[in-house]
């Protein structure tokens, strides 16, 4: 198939791209390369990408809607997946503009690029973050979510909301998957993963914060990966059951279906420093910080139905995610 993929520069479209790449798809990789995170990172992802004939690199803005609208002219992708946005929970209390532009203007410019051009399905990055201030776990799609507590959670809420209404009107099949905590090599430079290992790594304190009692559905990113293709491959369809009446929010008489996607496994952010200092082979100088504003203290998915539509099974655990994200570390910054 012919899949664009946005957010190719980005930890989790870098890795899919990959394994696109590698079943035979033909990828077209959208990003910007901006300068959120360390763009040497970034630039690094792409370099292992446009080697491959499949590949085409395309260096444009989401919320461009003209650059966007000639992507999709030109290319006529069969199928989309949609991860390019800000990311961030404590980011979006500094710079709410951006989450306007990239999640919001720029998800508007995707699901139009769909509409136009007989796209088969759209797969979109949501995240557990949506779920606010929800207490009762494991998190499941089927509950209410109308209590964000940042920006970021809001604008993916509205990315769901936004996908209904096109899935509604325009039959475009839209799934949207609620990503928890992925972490692995390749990772995002402002993660728990990849700062905690740094600073470890140079004898520098770790701000810790809820006192380290957070707790995480810590994903790894080859289970990831292999949850997003097999939903690609699985097109959203309605729910013949579905019923005003008594709503469902994970489903739709719509061809519209929403996913979480976690290990399934949620760990304390304790004892997610102790691996990483067994790894290390040094002990962290912690500083024991109070919750964050926008910060939830825990995260558990419900992924029954990922394993039941597509047969999800994350199979990494996070002690041997934690060494191979470390080994990589080392190896990429030379420490």
């Amino acid at each position: 198939m012919k899949i664009l993929v946005t957010g190719t520069a980005g930890f989790i479209g870098s890795h899919l791209a990959h394994r696109l790449l590698d079943r035979g798809d033909e990828v077209i990789g959208v990003d910007n390369v901006n300068d959120y995170y360390d763009v040497k990172l970034k630039e690094a992802r792409l370099a292992r990408l446009t080697g491959n004939p499949g590949f085409t690199e395309v260096r444009k803005d989401v919320a461009d809607r003209g650059a966007m609208e000639a992507v999709f002219r030109e290319h006529k992708p069969e199928r989309v997946v949609h991860l390019a946005a800000q990311a961030g929970v404590r980011y979006s209390l500094e710079n709410p503009h951006a989450y306007v532009d990239a999640n919001l203007v720029g998800f508007m410019n995707i699901l139009e690029g769909c509409r136009h051009n007989d796209v088969k399905h759209l797969v979109y990055a949501s995240s557990s973050s949506v779920y606010g201030a929800n207490e009762a776990m494991p998190f499941s799609v089927h509950d209410n979510v109308d209590h964000p507590l940042s920006l970021y959670a809001a604008s993916k809420k509205a990315n769901e909301l936004m996908a209904h209404t096109y899935s509604h009107l325009y039959n475009l099949p839209t799934t949207g998957l609620r990503f928890f905590t992925v972490y692995g090599p390749w990772g995002r430079p402002d993660m728990a993963l990849f700062i905690f290992t740094r600073k470890i790594l140079a004898g520098e304190p770790i701000d810790v914060f809820n006192h380290g009692h957070h707790k995480r559905d810590f994903t790894y990113i080859d289970d990831i990966v292999e949850g997003v293709i097999r939903t690609l491959d699985h097109v959203a369809e309605p729910n013949g059951d579905w019923s005003g009446a008594r709503p469902d929010p994970g489903t739709s008489k719509a061809p519209y279906r929403l996913y979480n996607i976690g290990s399934n496994n949620p760990v304390e952010l304790s004892r997610f420093i102790e691996i990483i200092e067994d790894r290390v082979g040094k002990k962290a100088e912690k500083n024991l910080l109070p919750l964050q504003p926008g910060d939830v203290p825990a995260t558990y998915a419900n992924v029954d139905d990922l394993i039941s539509d597509v047969g999800y099974k994350p199979a990494t655990t996070v002690e041997d995610g934690i060494a191979r994200f470390v080994d990589w570390y080392r190896d990429f910054y030379k420490v």
